[in-house]
């Protein structure tokens, strides 16, 4: 009876092992392009915190950044420049404030202005809310270059900016932005994204 039983269990063993190493194991289908960038457009709920580098004629500043966007508000962080301690940077449609640490509060023009002097360039907010999504801002221009394999893009040239994917934080659906640059002229802004919520 013992001898029996371990030829037994060695041929069981050799049937499961051959079973896991015939199964093929295969990767997520990502979402077609189409598909994927009406979703990302659409969302309009999402926090991400990392980095920002830029670097202009004249200018250049490194800070810790953290985006939270609800709704039709977006909310911009930056801890660093722009005066001792940072800035937050409210947009809601056409309406911007500016706050910073040192208790300026600004609205409207003159937070535009403001903003615009200390940076050294005119930000574009309305847009980088989809570019840091990977998509392009609806109802405007673009061309897009994509990676076909992942179904996302590669590159984005929107509003005269040219946006770069060079990683991306893996995911559900393609995956969401790492690191991207922009470049528009001389000036580039550089973002790494730590984390995204959700």
């Amino acid at each position: 009876m013992n001898s029996l039983r371990i030829p037994l269990a060695t041929a069981a063993v050799a049937m499961l092992a051959a079973a896991c190493v015939g199964t093929p194991r295969h990767a997520a289908v990502p979402l077609p392009w189409p598909e994927r960038r009406a979703m990302l457009q659409a969302d309009d709920d999402f926090t991400l915190s990392g980095r920002v580098a830029l670097s202009a004629p004249g200018t250049g500043f490194n800070a810790s950044l953290r985006w939270r966007q609800q709704g039709g508000t977006s909310l911009v962080s930056l801890d660093g420049p722009l005066g001792v301690g940072g800035a937050e940077v409210e947009l809601r449609g056409d309406q911007l404030d500016l706050r910073t640490s040192r208790g300026e509060h600004l609205a409207g023009e003159a937070a535009r202005v403001a903003l615009e002097q200390r940076v050294g360039f005119p930000l574009p907010l309305e847009a980088l809310r989809y570019w840091v999504r990977g998509v392009p801002q609806p109802g405007a221009p673009a061309d897009e270059t994509l990676d076909v394999d992942h179904q996302r893009l590669a590159q984005l040239v929107q509003e005269g900016w040219s946006i770069a994917y060079e990683s991306w934080a893996e995911g559900s659906g393609g995956g969401l932005p790492r690191r991207l640059t922009a470049t528009r002229g001389d000036t580039r802004v550089r973002l790494v994204i730590d984390r995204w919520t959700p």
